[in-house]
């Protein structure tokens, strides 16, 4: 028997301030089915496709059957979903005519890669012959497969944080990542794709703060609506998208690589948003600060960025300007000269 003090290290509470899992090594369980509900309904519904022959546009989620859920077992995560989901959608030609069919996903789960899904796409009964079947066949069937990839990725960054504790010295276990095709095993995962996890809340970090300005044709407001906008976002950055544009609504973009929060909403004059990395330490957030200033014909856009990992500076600023800045000028037309 041990002696007192002598115990094994995976049972030594008292040096944890929460005395809970210590050194990750028991296994925790996470449901994940009702997020995975909301978050799959609110990535499908809206999305749209269009061609020459007219448009296409999810418009509702008839059903969605299945579960999910993650465990965390010694420092590692093991990831399970399966879906069985049927959705409707609505086509309009260039003339003005309406139609509506649906499309069905029998096998969305983790024993299948995303290009090995059924996507099986029809027009209701009674609905006459139309070339946005085709459409739907293909272009909607790739939009709705991106959809669903961007739920994986979600689940594995989003829904498992905090999953992957602090060990005894403070800094999370790094967590290896594999695939299993069999369904018992499941699949292991790491919760960003790095080869190690963030680390936990509560490590000092050294940061930085700068600023960038950028200048828009267009108007402060126009230019404000673009980052509260979902449908105006996914636009810009052509990757689904999810943003709650009001004070406390939450936003997640660029296939789960950037999330946050906004704290300070003032209509067509700033935006003031906790902002992250999705490989960040864990819980480490920068505050973005972002001030429209109406010049004439042109909105002069100051971002301030304080709290950034001074590691992290360069890729920020570039961050910025590529993935916001350029793309919103390419997308809306809103070209200007670059300071």
């Amino acid at each position: 028997m041990a002696k007192w003090g002598e115990g094994d290290p995976r049972w030594i509470v008292e040096e944890r301030a929460d005395a809970t899992n210590v050194n990750n090594w028991h296994w925790t369980e996470r449901d994940a089915t009702n997020w995975s509900s909301d978050k799959l309904k609110s990535l499908l519904l809206g999305l749209s496709v269009e061609n020459e022959e007219g448009t296409c546009e999810v418009t509702e989620v008839s059903k969605l059957e299945g579960e999910a859920s993650i465990n965390n077992r010694k420092g590692k995560l093991i990831f399970f979903y399966e879906w069985n989901l049927k959705a409707a959608w609505t086509g309009k030609s260039k003339s003005g005519v309406n139609y509506k069919g649906t499309f069905e996903v029998p096998n969305l789960s983790d024993e299948n890669d995303m290009e090995d899904l059924d996507i099986s796409v029809s027009l209701n009964k009674d609905e006459p012959e139309t070339p946005l079947t085709n459409l739907m066949k293909t272009k909607g069937a790739e939009k709705v497969r991106e959809a669903l990839g961007s739920y994986v990725e979600f689940l594995k960054t989003e829904f498992t944080q905090g999953m992957i504790l602090p060990t005894a010295n403070g800094v999370a276990k790094p967590q290896s990542t594999s695939q299993s095709k069999a369904k018992l095993d499941k699949t292991q995962i790491s919760s960003s794709g790095s080869t190690t996890a963030p680390v936990n809340t509560g490590v000092k970090i050294p940061t930085c703060k700068f600023s960038i300005r950028e200048t828009f044709l267009t108007s402060p407001a126009d230019l404000y609506r673009v980052f509260l906008n979902q449908e105006m976002v996914q636009a810009f950055t052509h990757a689904p998208a999810t943003v709650d544009g009001e004070r406390g609504g939450k936003f997640r973009l660029l296939e789960g690589n950037v999330f946050g929060e906004f704290t300070e909403l003032v209509p067509d004059e700033k935006i003031i948003m906790k902002w992250r990395y999705n490989n960040w330490p864990c819980e480490h957030y920068a505050t973005i600060t972002m001030t429209f200033l109406d010049r004439s014909s042109e909105t002069e856009l100051k971002v301030e960025c304080r709290g950034v990992p001074e590691s992290e500076e360069e890729r920020t600023k570039e961050g910025w300007k590529r993935y916001y800045f350029e793309a919103i000028k390419q997308t809306f037309g809103y070209g200007a000269r670059l300071f």
